[in-house]
C-alpha cells in the first residue's frame, strides 16, 4: 500500500463503500462530460470562485467552494471599489434613514422597544453589518438566549463562515430544521435548531419532530438565506456570479497603469552619418544625454530624438466601459450611478433607475419579512406561560417600518390628485359613480403620498364633520335670533328660523 492509501484510509469511514471496479481507459484518454460548460481541467482556465457542486444536495456548493465563496467576497468588499459600490449603494437605499418594528398594542410595543434597543442587541448599530453581510454571505444565523424568568430575548451572532451544514426537514426539503456549526481545535462543534413560530408537534411530521428534539439540543436560533434554490441548503452572495469579472476588472485597470507607463517612457536616438563602428561605438560611451533646459551642441552628421514608444493599444475607455457595464448590469446598477453615463440625461437616468428600484423593493420585502417574524418571536417568548399570541390579530401583528426608496416627484402626484378629484366630482355630480367608489379612486393617489384609508370608513366621518361644520355656521349666522333659540341651534335641538318674509307693498 502506497502512502498516499494509506493517508486516504485515514480519512475513510468504515461505512463508506469501495467503488466498483471500472474497466480500465487508455491513459491519453479524456473524459468530458456529453454537454457541459468548459471544462475546469482545460489549460489556462482556472475560475477565481473555483469548481465543484455538493455531492449530497445538487443546488448547493461544496463546502470548500463555500467558503471560498465566502472568503472571496469578503475580500472584494474590501478591495474592490467596483465590488464595495455594488453592496454599498443598495445597502444605503434600504437602511440610510433608519429602521422601526412596530405594533398596535402599546405593551407589546414596549416589548419590543426594550428589545430592539437593548444595549446587546442594539440593532439601530447593528442592523446594516448584518444586512451587509446577508448580501455578501449569503446567510444569516442569530443564537437565541431567552431569559427564563421574564421572556427576554437577546440574539447572538453566528459567523456563516463557521456553519458546517444546513439539515433540511427529510419530509419536507425545502424546511431547515437545524444548524451544525465547524468543529473546534478541540473537535467541539454545535447544533442550532432552527426557530419555527409555534410547537414542533403543530408544524412537523413525527418524525422531524423527534429529530429536532433529540439531536438539535444546544439551542436555538433564527437562519435567513438569500439566492437559494428552494430545495438548497445554504444561501449564496450577491456577487457570486461577477466575482470572476470584478477581478478581472481590477486586473485590466492595473495592466492600464503598467501601459500608461510605458507609454510616458521614451529612449534617445542618436543618428551619425558617415561614422565607422569604432566612432560610433566611442560616441556611445562618451554620449550623456542631455538635462532639462540644457543644450546639445552638434555638427551636421549628428542626429538625436527622443522616441515614444507605439503600443497600438485598443480604446481603453471602451473596453474599460464594457466591463465596468458587464458587472453593474449583473447587479442591476446603471452605469451612471459609478460615475459613467455618457449621454444620458435626468430624464433618461430616473427611467434607467426603475429595474433597480424593483430588485430593492425585493430585497427590502425580505429584509421586511425577517425584521417581523424577529419581532414576533420576541412577543411569543414573551407571552410564554400566559396570552396565546393570535398573529392574525391587529394586535399582535409586528410591521417593520423602513424608509423610502426614492423621493417621490410631489407636484407630479399633486396634478394627478387635482385632475382625479376634479373628475370624481363630475361624475357624482352626474350620478355615474357613487361616493364610495369615488373615493377609492382618490384613495389610490392618495397612496403615492404614503397616505392610506378605507374608503368607507373616511366617507363617514367626513359625513359627520360635514354635518356638524354645517351646524356650527347656521349658528354663527344666527346673531339677530333670541339668545334661547341661539342656544338651541347650537346644541342642535332647533331649526333655523325661517328669513322673514319681504314686506309687501301698497
Amino acid at each position: 500500500m502506497s502512502w498516499l492509501e494509506k493517508v486516504k484510509g485515514m480519512f475513510s469511514t468504515p461505512a463508506e463503500a469501495a467503488p466498483p471496479a471500472t474497466e480500465s481507459k487508455p491513459s491519453g484518454a479524456r473524459l468530458t462530460e456529453a454537454a457541459g460548460s468548459q471544462s475546469a481541467s482545460e489549460a489556462g482556465w482556472t475560475r477565481l470562485t473555483g469548481e465543484g457542486m455538493g455531492k449530497q444536495n445538487e443546488r448547493d456548493l461544496t463546502p470548500l467552494a463555500q467558503e471560498r465563496m465566502q472568503k472571496i467576497a469578503e475580500w472584494l468588499w474590501q478591495s474592490n471599489l467596483l465590488a464595495n459600490r455594488l453592496v454599498e449603494l443598495p445597502l444605503a437605499y434600504l437602511l440610510a434613514e433608519g429602521v422601526t418594528i412596530q405594533c398596535k398594542n402599546e405593551a407589546r410595543q414596549m416589548q419590543l422597544n426594550a428589545f430592539w434597543n437593548d444595549p446587546i442587541n442594539n440593532w439601530p448599530l447593528k442592523l446594516p453589518p448584518r444586512v451587509r453581510a446577508l448580501g455578501l454571505l449569503g446567510e444569516q444565523c442569530y443564537i437565541c438566549h431567552v431569559n427564563e424568568a421574564n421572556g427576554f430575548v437577546r440574539l447572538g451572532y453566528l459567523n456563516p463562515r463557521q456553519i458546517a451544514t444546513v439539515v433540511m426537514d427529510p419530509d419536507n426539503p425545502e424546511q431547515p430544521i437545524g444548524v451544525v456549526t465547524k468543529k473546534d481545535s478541540k473537535g467541539r462543534y454545535n447544533k442550532y435548531r432552527v426557530v419555527i413560530l409555534g410547537e414542533d408537534e403543530e408544524h412537523f411530521t413525527l418524525r422531524t419532530a423527534e429529530i429536532r428534539a433529540s439531536d438539535f439540543t444546544d439551542g436555538d436560533c433564527l437562519l435567513y438565506q438569500v439566492n437559494k434554490f428552494p430545495d438548497g441548503s445554504r444561501g449564496r452572495s450577491d456577487l457570486l456570479g461577477q466575482m470572476d469579472w470584478l477581478d478581472a476588472y481590477d486586473n485590466f485597470l492595473f495592466n492600464e497603469l503598467d501601459r500608461i507607463e510605458y507609454l510616458r517612457s521614451f529612449v534617445w536616438d542618436v543618428k551619425m552619418t558617415g561614422a565607422d563602428p569604432e566612432s560610433v561605438k566611442k560616441y556611445q560611451q562618451e554620449f550623456k544625454p542631455p538635462a532639462p533646459n540644457s543644450t546639445f551642441v552638434h555638427n551636421d552628421s549628428i542626429e538625436l530624438k527622443a522616441i515614444s514608444p507605439t503600443l497600438q493599444a485598443a480604446d481603453t475607455a471602451e473596453s474599460a466601459s464594457l466591463l465596468r457595464n458587464h458587472v453593474l448590469g449583473g447587479g442591476t446598477l446603471p452605469e451612471h450611478w459609478f460615475g459613467g453615463g455618457g449621454d444620458v440625461n435626468r430624464a433618461v437616468g430616473a427611467e434607467m433607475g426603475e429595474p433597480t428600484f424593483k430588485v430593492l423593493t425585493s430585497r427590502q420585502s425580505m429584509l421586511k419579512i425577517m425584521l417581523e417574524e424577529i419581532g414576533r418571536f420576541v412577543l411569543w417568548f414573551g407571552a410564554r406561560g400566559g396570552e396565546q399570541p393570535d398573529w392574525s390579530s391587529d394586535e399582535w401583528k409586528v410591521t417593520a417600518v423602513f424608509p423610502e426608496l426614492q423621493s417621490k416627484d410631489v407636484a407630479k402626484f399633486a396634478a394627478a390628485m387635482q385632475g382625479v378629484v376634479t373628475a370624481v366630482g363630475q361624475m357624482i355630480e352626474t350620478g355615474l359613480l357613487t361616493e364610495e367608489t369615488g373615493l377609492k379612486l382618490i384613495g389610490d393617489v392618495a397612496q403615492r403620498f404614503g397616505q392610506a384609508f378605507d374608503a368607507k370608513k373616511e366617507l363617514e366621518e367626513a359625513r359627520k364633520e360635514h354635518a356638524q361644520r354645517k351646524k356650527e355656521r347656521q349658528a354663527e349666522d344666527s346673531f339677530n335670533l333670541p339668545a334661547d333659540v341661539r342656544d338651541a341651534l347650537k346644541s342642535g335641538q332647533a331649526a333655523p328660523a325661517p328669513a322673514p318674509a319681504p314686506a309687501a307693498q301698497a
